[in-house]
């Protein structure tokens, strides 16, 4: 006999519940528990439910961040409605567009009408639910105020999808540019380059190291295709094998944060995500340890990852953070500091730095704004200069010919 995972409304109380029972097919179902005083809401028959089982390389799958920012915000509406986890959970299953997320959530609401609690359902998928984000769920289980917990948690996940759509789109416009550069030079070496090359040898005369160079990368490229592709791709699975090397993150994250232009905007993204997070935590009710430990994980740049491990173990020698992370200052810029000690003299810690974070976001937002206007210059100049030494190079052999005869 099949067994189906159902929830239902006491007819009297009008409470709701869940639980397995079997039964011979849907009507038995509703008819067995209308005996019980309960009226069928919603099943599920746990054989068809095996098919929507999670594959081992689903959990380590991710989710796009609006799809967890929406369910998010719903579940914490659903629930201050009045709704049961499971029951929240388990409408949103089938409101996401996304058929992973679908069959992650269909597990997570299996598992708490299982008795299991929310947070140990999404604590099995690491990779679409941080340790941030499972840390406050439990605490917002075990404290009572989940409602107040999704909230901060939705905040949280709107301003870094804000955050990083900002960023992503300021730098559409000069990797679109870059590619282009790339495209036009590659057509210029393989198709245009050859037919002006057999005017030189007609010539006879002596070519300049300049002109040499971009014809023999020329006819590397028309002779060798594959190899130059190959060339690229393990130049690029170098890197990001690199990148993952300790000295690779350290090698980086120096790098990001020194580069022109880049090494401002990355500071500041990270420092308001260290507020904010650190801001969300404090307010959930998490301990400063435990708070510093999640936002080191969630901040990935190195440098950072090491000036919180610093101060975690500081904090517990009694030193305040703010004296800490000022020992920081290029990673964390002198108003950081500053307003923390602010909040901890004042016991407010989490609104200054909920202030604190808004005030990046709103750096970041002004410098992306204008980040084609400073970009642009560089980029004409990188152009010209191409443009430039490309020139030079096919009009030295002309002006050598000339010369000779005259």
């Amino acid at each position: 006999m099949p067994k189906f995972l159902y929830t239902a409304k006491n007819i009297s109380t009008g409470e709701t519940s869940g639980g397995e029972m079997e039964a011979k097919d849907e009507k038995t179902l509703a008819q067995d528990l209308r005996a019980q005083g309960l009226l069928l809401t919603s099943h599920r028959e746990l054989e068809a439910a095996s098919s929507l089982d999670i594959k081992f390389f689903d959990r380590f799958a991710t989710v796009p961040l609006k799809e967890k920012m929406i369910f998010t915000r719903n579940l914490s509406v659903m629930v201050s409605s009045g709704l049961t986890v499971s029951r929240a959970v388990h409408n949103l299953s089938f409101q996401t567009k996304n058929k992973r997320f679908n069959k992650i959530l269909l597990s997570v609401y299996d598992d708490v009408q299982a008795g299991k609690t929310l947070s140990e359902g999404l604590a099995k998928y690491p990779s679409v639910f941080s340790e941030l984000f499972v840390n406050m769920v439990s605490v917002g289980e075990v404290s009572g105020n989940l409602e107040e917990v999704l909230d901060i948690l939705a905040l949280q996940l709107e301003k870094e999808h804000d955050l990083l759509s900002k960023v992503r789109g300021a730098l559409i416009y000069p990797a679109v540019i870059l590619l282009a550069m790339v495209a036009i030079a590659i057509l210029m070496l393989t198709y245009i380059l050859p037919k002006i090359t057999g005017v030189f040898g007609e010539m006879g005369v002596q070519l300049p190291a300049t002109t040499l160079f971009i014809i023999a990368l020329s006819d590397f490229l028309r002779n060798h295709a594959i190899i130059s592709v190959l060339v690229v791709v393990g130049f690029l699975f170098g890197i990001k094998i690199f990148s993952g090397t300790a000295f690779g993150k350290r090698f980086f994250g120096l790098l990001f944060i020194y580069m022109p232009i880049i090494g401002n905007i990355v500071v500041k993204v990270n420092c308001a995500r260290f507020a904010r997070i650190y801001s969300s935590l404090l307010k959930s009710g998490i301990s400063v340890i435990s708070a510093l430990t999640i936002v080191s994980k969630t901040l990935s740049n190195v440098y950072y990852k090491d000036a919180l491990a610093d101060a975690m173990a500081e904090i517990q020698k009694g030193v305040e953070l703010s004296k800490i992370i000022s020992k920081y200052p290029r990673i964390f810029p002198i108003l950081v500091p500053q307003i923390l000690e602010v909040g901890e003299e004042t016991g407010k810690t989490e609104t200054v730095l909920q202030r604190l974070a808004e005030f990046y976001e709103e750096e970041v937002s002004q410098i992306t704004k204008n980040m084609s206007s400073i970009i642009e210059p560089i980029l004409m100049l990188l152009i010209g200069g191409s443009v430039g030494f490309f020139a030079v190079a096919m009009l030295q052999p002309m002006y050598s010919v000339l010369e000779n005869i005259k």
